[in-house]
């Protein structure tokens, strides 16, 4: 993902946008990132992106999402019309792995 694509699509909150709360207010929770523009507080898509992205944080690793927008942006649509997400989307299924690589990745 680049650093202007939006993580949380309700709100319209990039991920350049969310690095820099990260790197500035080092929240002790992923939750705290709703402070950031409201970010996972609208359909919930994005919150266990937004976690892997506090884990990064958390960890010194580089804080990145490894899915391209436009299939970021699909599987989005799919979790809205059906309200399940697809199985490779990072959620409570893994803890251990909040973010496996994305089909795009490979």
């Amino acid at each position: 993902m680049n650093p202007d694509d939006e993580v949380c699509l309700c709100f319209h909150v990039s991920l350049r946008k969310i690095r820099g709360y990260l790197l500035r207010e080092k929240p002790p929770v992923a939750s705290l990132i709703s402070e950031c523009l409201g970010a996972g507080t609208g359909c919930q898509w994005c919150v266990p992106f937004l976690k892997h992205l506090h884990a990064c944080s958390v960890e010194g690793k580089p804080i990145d999402l490894k899915i391209s927008p436009e299939q970021y942006i699909a599987d989005r649509l799919k979790y809205k019309a059906s309200g399940k997400r697809p199985t490779d989307t990072p959620g409570p299924a893994d803890p251990q792995d909040p973010a496996p690589p994305s089909p795009t990745d490979a």
